[in-house]
């Protein structure tokens, strides 16, 4: 049995008809937008419903029996969670998302680090959460972003980083883990030695990369890695932020308030240990459970049956889809990207193949993709894209390209 047949039955929301007529005549869901956000298999909706009914309260704060319950079942998600990515539990720190994450390493990593003549390094491939946080960064100490370019097949320019890293001064290399528009797969263990060789520290944005791929922190040896639980199977609401103990134990906090604390008192404050220093304030408790059971799920399916399962159906898409009058498909061939299929069609906007698509019950992404620089280097304003789970299969892409076939007749193409 293939994995799509294992484990469709276990996302109720697959189960439904859409359109308009969808009581008498609907249409077969087909998500094909996993990069933009995963669906919920039941056992995370079960696990965050069994946590309301049966163990919500204060975590870390009481001693009756529902507390400690429930403050086990929020560190106990953090422990399978560091577990998964082969990082320490001290070192695993929830936030609410990949962005949040970003943003406090660039606050309290960034402000501490950078300074005037420094530089901050990104890749032209980047998603605008990990652009922003150091273009505000940047403004506000002086330094300087500069780029690595992408080739023509959508592949990192190696040349171009060793020329940017060999040019010194640079203290922070930023670069995706898998490209949310191109698919690309990065060679980020390489990409970190190099940056390391050169002094720089290194932050990979992961939030495409944990829901395909095997990511193992410690042998990436990354400063920081980053991403997002509601790309992963999880709820939404909830990131993660690994980090090296002894960069995260040079930092101050980012924000300040309850429970990232051991003293306080009006005129100073000491900060609590790891991870607790940087999660200020309520926790989302319900959310790190539901998390905890995702990667339960990815862990019982089998992270590598994702991955060949996946790159499985993408080399069954890229050839249908050149088969397809006026499609250009963005980005490098199957064997080094992810699940991910970026393309345009000639003679209709993205928005239009998104509507049109949308009718036929099958569900893409259309638009820049929160990744404009990227857009201008294509010399495109947007484009379509379809990404895989677990539970798509060949009848799928299928329906993708039968679908796109019928917006090419409903313009006259």
């Amino acid at each position: 049995m293939d994995l799509a047949s294992r484990t469709r039955a276990d996302f109720p929301i697959l189960s439904q008809k859409v359109g308009l007529d969808r009581k008498v005549n609907g249409k077969r869901l087909v998500y094909l937008d996993s990069a933009a956000t995963g669906q919920k298999p039941r056992q995370v909706i079960s696990a965050i419903d069994e946590f309301y009914r049966h163990d919500n309260a204060p975590i870390h704060r009481s001693t009756y029996e529902l507390a400690e319950r429930s403050t086990n079942a929020f560190e106990g998600a953090r422990e399978r969670i560091a577990a998964f990515m082969n990082a320490t539990v001290q070192t695993t720190i929830f936030t609410r998302n990949a962005t949040e994450a970003i943003n406090l390493v660039a606050y309290a990593w960034g402000r501490k680090n950078v300074g005037p003549g420094d530089k901050v390094l990104l890749t032209q491939m980047e998603h605008h959460s990990n652009i922003v946080p150091w273009q505000i960064l940047c403004q506000e100490t002086g330094a300087t972003l500069d780029i690595v370019e992408i080739t023509e097949d959508g592949l990192l320019d190696e040349a171009d980083l060793d020329a940017k890293l060999t040019a010194g001064n640079v203290k922070l290399f930023a670069v995706a883990h898998i490209s949310n528009v191109l698919g690309t797969i990065n060679d980020v263990a390489a990409l970190v030695e190099k940056a390391h060789a050169a002094g720089s520290v290194v932050l990979v944005d992961g939030s495409q990369a944990v829901p395909q791929l095997k990511v193992d922190f410690d042998s990436l040896d990354a400063d920081f890695y980053v991403w997002t639980g509601h790309k992963a199977y999880g709820p939404t609401g909830i990131g993660v932020l690994h980090g090296k103990r002894e960069t995260l134990e040079t930092m101050g906090p980012w924000l300040g308030g309850g429970d990232m604390i051991k003293v306080v008192n009006f005129a100073d404050s000491t900060w609590n240990d790891l991870p607790w220093k940087f999660e200020a304030g309520t926790s989302a408790v319900a959310e790190a459970v539901g998390l905890g059971a995702a990667i339960d799920y990815m862990i019982e399916i089998g992270i590598d049956n994702i991955t060949a399962h996946e790159r499985a159906l993408t080399e069954h898409a890229l050839p249908r889809l050149a088969e397809i009058p006026g499609v250009t498909v963005v980005g490098p061939p199957a064997e080094q990207r992810g699940g991910v299929i970026s393309f345009t069609l000639d003679g209709m906007h993205p928005h239009d193949i998104g509507e049109l698509l949308g009718r036929e019950g099958v569900c893409v992404r259309t638009g820049h993709h929160c990744a404009q620089p990227l857009m201008r280097r294509l010399g495109v304003p947007a484009t379509a894209r379809a990404s895989f789970a677990c539970f798509n299969d060949t009848d799928d892409v299928d329906a993708l390209v039968d679908a796109i076939h019928t917006a090419r007749e409903v313009f006259e193409l």
